[in-house]
């Protein structure tokens, strides 16, 4: 009865959508169009989700942490029940000393995820320690590798994007005008803000999601044999065709596009992995909305609550907001990594 009146609005939210004459969001309406009409739409459950990921060009990993495996359930048989409980709070500890951090895909709302990561730098040095892996999407990864190799220079990369999105601001039509080549602006930030052996830092540790222009497939690169590479490697993840250009960037020998598109936010197949949002969702870290309906969408492995707010977001994420918002988005960032940290223990 719940999920049949949850859908049902959420079908009426669609007409609304694709009848509405003067949107407050024009430039976003028929995305979030084909969004509502080709997600995945979910209701709240427990049930457990197997996250696939391909790690290099011929393994995928699967992400098990949750679920019981084939495995522990036969040495679990014949076991008394205190004998399993301690193997679970074994499992569990061992699980959780094993801590990874993911930043999702979010264009310029890649501030709070700079927000996020200042708390982590200023408050959570006790959860740094117990970090093995960081990886990211589009401007998570930028984040993410940051927090990894230099974290004293977040706020260098605070200024760096608040004048990014004043930039793309002043422009007639934001990114996308003509004659504005967005992946200079970008690598040229990118270059000021890491250091000489960034990809030493970074091998084995970062995990950067980008999409394949050839199969569509998905990759999680973590071996970076040069600083050159890594710039190449984050670049493709953040370029989103149209909006960031026309050409992929090339690595490797074939062409690479934003890894939002089809991991928005990558879950690593080993410990827990801590996951960051700007969007409202199913996350660790993340804004609480009240949505529209409590649904979510399943998008490039993320899911979204469906919620005005997030279709603002959305928006903000394409066409950067003011300074002043700019400036909330990334206390925002702070203060919800610093309630987690609270929550978890974690803060000092």
């Amino acid at each position: 009865m719940w999920t049949g009146k949850s859908l049902c609005s959420a079908q009426i939210l669609l007409l609304q959508l694709k009848k509405s004459r003067s949107c407050m969001f024009p430039k976003t309406q028929q995305f979030w169009i084909g969004i509502l009409n080709s997600c995945t739409v979910r209701a709240p459950c427990n049930k457990v989700q197997f996250q696939v990921s391909k790690m290099n060009d011929k393994q995928s990993v699967v992400d098990t942490g949750m679920a019981t495996s084939t495995e522990e359930t036969k040495v679990a048989a014949g076991k008394s029940p205190s004998q399993v409980r301690d193997r679970r709070q074994h499992s569990l500890e061992a699980k959780m000393k094993h801590i990874n951090l993911s930043f999702a895909a979010c264009g310029f709302l890649g501030i709070y995820h700079l927000g996020a990561a200042a708390a982590f730098y200023k408050h959570g040095k006790k959860l740094l320690k117990e970090v093995k892996a960081f990886a990211g999407a589009s401007a998570g990864s930028l984040a993410a590798t940051v927090l990894l190799a230099v974290p004293e220079n977040i706020e260098q990369s605070k200024q760096f994007a608040y004048g990014f999105a004043e930039e793309v601001r002043k422009l007639d039509f934001g990114a996308i005008t003509p004659g504005y080549d967005f992946m200079k602006t970008l690598r040229e930030g990118i270059e000021s803000i890491l250091p000489p052996n960034v990809h030493e830092i970074a091998e084995n540790r970062l995990y950067v999601s980008v999409t394949n222009t050839r199969n569509g497939e998905n990759h999680l690169v973590s071996n970076f044999a040069s600083r050159e590479d890594l710039i190449k490697v984050l670049l493709a993840s953040s370029f989103v065709p149209v909006y960031a250009g026309i050409k992929p960037v090339e690595y490797k020998g074939e062409k690479w596009v934003d890894g939002g598109i089809t991991n928005g936010l990558p879950i690593l197949p080993f410990g827990r992995t801590v996951t960051i949002s700007p969007f409202s969702g199913r996350l660790d870290i993340c804004p609480q909305d009240k949505g529209y309906v409590d649904l979510y969408i399943k998008y490039a492995k993320q899911d979204i609550m469906l919620s005005l707010a997030n279709l603002v977001r959305l928006n903000q994420a394409f066409f950067p907001p003011n300074q002043e918002k700019m400036e909330s988005l990334y206390q925002n960032g702070f203060d919800d990594a610093v309630h987690f940290l609270l929550k978890e223990n974690w803060f000092e």
